[in-house]
């Protein structure tokens, strides 16, 4: 409403009937392997709508899981959501750069590299650490901004520490992922 361009980026948990296939996929590291997604693209109400394609999502909603999406039962995570929202954040950190949405008549291309994220609850936590690490260490993103947002802090997305690893990230960071409950 105030000019701005703006794009959200969720998994693709669902088929989203608006929903298209824009034709562009990446590969992203997940763990010890390379996985290939997919975006998905419609504009509603003046938001470019992104959604990331992988097995790892849908597989939540149409397997065997019952359309739990974050575990099997409240409070009990699946084992790989670290992997799946890391895949999660890789691909938002890609979307602006790589996606050229013609979705209205005042913007046009990709978004490029002059963005803020808005980062919400742990699903996404990792963004601000690939952004820097990933990115703005090679000289990219070096404009953009993070704003993180706690929508429910009673969900933390708590992994083992020993699964630091899988998260790809360099090891001057393990510490900050250090956490004694106390």
């Amino acid at each position: 409403a105030n000019g701005h361009r703006v794009m959200t980026v969720a998994p693709r948990y669902d088929q989203y009937k608006d929903a298209w296939d824009t034709g562009v996929a990446i590969e992203v590291k997940v763990g010890y392997i390379t996985e290939k997604i997919r975006f998905f693209h419609c504009y509603k109400r003046g938001v470019d709508r992104v959604f990331i394609d992988h097995p790892m999502f849908l597989e939540k909603v149409w397997g065997k899981t019952g359309s739990k999406i974050y575990g099997p039962t409240t409070g009990t995570d699946y084992e790989d959501n670290q992997l799946r929202f890391s895949m999660l954040c890789q691909a938002a950190l890609e979307a602006p750069r790589i996606l050229n949405l013609n979705s209205c008549e005042y913007f046009s291309g990709p978004y490029g590299e002059d963005v803020v994220f808005i980062a919400n609850d742990w699903h996404t936590a990792l963004l601000p650490c690939y952004l820097k690490s990933m990115y703005k260490s090679k000289g990219m993103y070096e404009t953009a901004k993070v704003a993180y947002c706690i929508h429910n802090i009673a969900y933390q997305g708590r992994f083992s520490f020993s699964d630091f690893s899988l998260l790809n990230l360099p090891d001057a960071f393990r510490s900050s992922f250090d956490f004694i409950d106390g």
